[in-house]
């Protein structure tokens, strides 16, 4: 059977080390990860499975991690991870949605590697792991001492090897044939729907060179007014031939995800709002150029911050924040941000998404701009033009 690897088994290993360092200095014994960006970035692990519990297991005491899932996906995990078949697991399908919890045949496997008394660390926080699941698990370790570990992993993963800054890159290029392909679609009477469409097709055919695949969350595609809405839907009505859309799409390549958002105005723009656009690019830039390893993430929001004053402006919401590999519901790695108060130190082969989307009462304009913190200062992983687009 192929196996579908985009990284060498050294820097699985190395992800594995440092994970059982941080384990071993909390004192946590065995670690169950619910996420799975988590379970991906340890095990190269990727099948659109996690609606129905499963979980990568971490133990101090055990060499490889091991996975365990629902039996139908197992053949995924044998695909698309390096673990030995032993440390492949799954659960019958009569736990699949019934009254009986898959969580009791996970403890099943703790007690396996000793942890019927162990300390053992979840991702209290995480998008996939509910109350249900967590009583669940105390109910079957009554003696075990549950501890929550969430971000563990996340922390270790802010920070991207050679070959992921490689995979955002390539990311990065179909996130700007997206953008390409969503303007050169937009024009009066096309429908809303259909600008989307364009978007969607681009994002999985990629580029000539390399595919991608779905993204975290769909492309945020804010029409007229609905351009003040951060996070508002398209419709299927026909745009007018004077409109404003504001577009977030997100370039993925194996997982690793990387946004765009740029503003296009349909028919000539007022000149206020022409000038807005100016000021959005001119504080982006100097955000930009306020990255700088050992800066603190909030430092690099003051730069942004004090350009945007010197014409009046403030934004509320965070300028930016780290992404990588990713599943639904989010690309953010819910780790640092920038924003005032991150005293996150910069370091190099981190990488944001400096989102510096403004919403204001009756205009809304989303110029933002992906990079990795380099030894020097910022590389961008997007190409496309920091302008208004006026068609």
């Amino acid at each position: 059977m192929k196996k579908e690897l985009h990284f060498e088994r050294a820097e699985f290993a190395a992800r594995l080390a440092a994970v059982k360092k941080e384990m071993a200095k909390r004192g946590i014994d065995i670690l169950f990860l619910s996420e799975p960006p988590n379970q991906n970035y340890l095990t190269g692990y990727n099948a659109f499975s996690f609606y129905t519990p499963q979980m990568v297991i971490v133990a101090l005491n055990h060499d490889e991690p091991i996975w365990v899932g629902r039996f139908m996906d197992r053949v995924s995990a044998l695909m698309t991870t390096y673990l030995a078949d032993d440390n492949i697991r799954a659960y019958p399908d009569r736990y699949v949605q019934s009254t009986l919890s898959p969580y009791d045949f996970m403890a099943g496997l703790a007690k396996e590697l000793g942890g019927e008394k162990a300390r053992i660390g979840v991702e209290m926080g995480g998008y996939y792991y509910s109350a249900r699941a967590h009583a669940d698990f105390v109910r079957a370790l009554p003696l075990a001492n549950f501890v929550d570990a969430d971000l563990l992993v996340n922390w270790i993963r802010i920070v991207k090897s050679p070959a992921e800054i490689a995979l955002m890159r390539q990311a990065g290029c179909i996130a700007d044939a997206m953008m390409r392909r969503a303007i050169d679609e937009i024009g009066p009477g096309v429908r809303e729907c259909d600008v989307a469409a364009a978007a969607y097709h681009q994002m999985i055919s990629g580029t000539l060179d390399f595919g991608g695949s779905y993204s975290c969350s769909p492309p945020n595609i804010c029409i007229g007014e609905r351009a003040i809405a951060p996070h508002a839907h398209w419709t299927d009505e026909p745009l007018a031939s004077s409109t404003v859309l504001n577009l977030e799409l997100s370039g993925v390549r194996h997982r690793y995800q990387v946004p765009l958002s740029r503003t296009v105005s349909l028919g000539k723009p007022a000149r206020s709002y022409q000038k807005l656009a100016e000021i959005a690019v001119e504080a982006l830039n100097a955000g930009l150029e306020s990255v700088r390893p050992g800066r603190t993430c909030s430092e690099v929001e003051a730069g942004f911050s004090q350009a945007l004053a010197r014409h009046g402006l403030e934004k509320e919401a965070r300028l930016g924040y780290s992404i990588g590999v990713g599943f639904p519901p989010a690309v953010g790695e819910r780790t640092a941000s920038l924003r005032k108060g991150d005293e996150t130190v910069l370091r190099p082969g981190m990488v944001f998404h400096m989102m510096p989307g403004l919403w204001l009462d009756d205009v809304g304009i989303t110029i933002t701009q992906s990079f990795a913190v380099t030894d020097a200062g910022h590389e961008p992983l997007t190409s496309t033009p920091r302008t208004l687009f006026v068609k």
